[in-house]
């Protein structure tokens, strides 16, 4: 039995795209070939590798084993390729996955000192949600994820499937439109934030369960205005006194400072865990190991 690292690479991309038509369109190939690369592995391996669901290809048992080898081999064949050419230099493209907060207010610092470390430029980004980046790492989709979360995140949004260890810390903060009645008091308690509509971020978003986890449980009557996809809609919709938003205070200085929102002071403690990301099958690359280690030790410093 040979396996070829074109069918590993139909594989990979079947597992990832959910169909044989976007798995062609990420591949160029035409649909028969990639039907044809994907029975001719499955008979070569003697095992089915996907089970049809409503006219989507999802990985069975055996075609979980198989992704992270996949993965590994498809990782190794890159490196190899990359540092016969390299001359020694850092090699290979780096997927990193990021939530929006990390992604928007902490990822381009960290890539931009990284880059200026190691001289490698070729990575790839992806902003989105904390379970959106989670999925993807369970994927094989993202090497390394930066996703905000609660205590507890690494049992709330993850699984024993990937590896999971605290990095950096933020502080999150409540804030209202600078003529909201709330304005004008110069602390809160959590009665004063009653019966007020708040603005929240989308299920799987790492904002929207610190907020459940911390406020909603302490407050007898709250509504949602707008629930919205990104962190700026809220700002804006905030601004305009649609309602409270819960915010990352990094993600909010600068509304803040500009006179776009007022903070609202509460003797709550709201700081909140961010957390570093990766599938424990993940093949640890040269670059991965490298990434990996600059990034635990990244300090804030723009």
């Amino acid at each position: 039995m040979s396996l070829s690292l074109r069918q590993l690479q139909v594989f990979v991309a079947v597992a990832q795209e959910k169909t044989i038509t976007a798995a062609s369109s990420l591949l160029f190939l035409s649909k028969p070939a990639v039907s044809m690369a994907i029975s001719e592995l499955e008979s070569q391996l003697g095992h089915k590798l996907f089970e049809r669901v409503n006219n989507r290809l999802i990985l069975n048992d055996q075609g979980h084993r198989l992704l992270p080898m996949a993965d590994e081999l498809l990782t190794r064949s890159d490196e190899i390729t990359k540092v016969l050419n390299s001359n020694g230099e850092l090699s290979g493209l780096l997927r990193l996955g990021a939530s929006d907060t990390i992604g928007n207010q902490l990822v381009p610092f960290l890539l931009r000192d990284f880059r200026a470390q190691s001289n490698h430029i070729d990575q790839e980004l992806v902003i989105s949600n904390s379970q959106s980046i989670i999925n993807r790492l369970l994927a094989f989709e993202l090497d390394i994820g930066l996703i905000e979360g609660q205590g507890e995140t690494k049992h709330h949004l993850g699984n024993d499937d990937l590896h999971m260890e605290p990095w950096l810390s933020d502080e999150m903060c409540i804030v209202c439109a600078i003529d909201h009645p709330l304005a004008q008091k110069e602390e809160i308690t959590l009665f004063d934030l009653e019966n007020h509509a708040w603005l929240l971020r989308e299920t799987g978003s790492g904002t929207r369960e610190h907020f459940l986890s911390r406020i909603a449980p302490r407050l007898e009557d709250w509504t949602v205005a707008f629930e919205l996809r990104t962190t700026e809609a809220i700002i804006n919709c905030a601004a305009a006194g649609l309602g409270l938003a819960y915010l990352s205070t990094l993600a909010a200085r600068h509304a803040i400072s500009n006179k776009r929102l007022h903070k609202l002071t509460l003797p709550l403690d709201l700081r909140r865990q961010y957390w570093l990301a990766h599938h424990k099958s993940k093949h640890h690359s040269l670059l991965f190991e490298r990434f990996l280690t600059f990034t635990s030790e990244w300090q804030v410093n723009d």
